[in-house]
């Protein structure tokens, strides 16, 4: 296995991950400034209004995006499996 494999198996991991990681986390920052500016204008430092727009905000979003998110998580392990599987042969 050479350097360039492994570099290019590493970039595909970490470029999988931001690709699955995004809608949620995108989502989530959305709703906390949201929820930031809201709070800012009214004064209103309840703890729990930061936490449960996000939550349902997350769940909805993974709900939407879940096909996928595993759709590309399925992609990147058949490409390890078939990386694997070349360089045993």
């Amino acid at each position: 296995m050479s350097e360039n494999m492994v570099i290019g198996v590493v970039k595909d991991a970490i470029q999988t991950g931001l690709i699955v990681a995004a809608p949620i986390l995108g989502i989530s920052i959305l709703v906390g400034l949201i929820v930031s500016i809201f709070q800012a204008t009214t004064q209103i430092q309840e703890q729990t209004l930061t936490f449960v727009p996000k939550l349902i905000a997350v769940a909805i979003v993974g709900l939407l995006t879940g096909s996928f998110m595993l759709h590309q998580l399925v992609n990147f392990t058949e490409r390890i499996f078939a990386l694997i599987s070349n360089i045993i042969q």
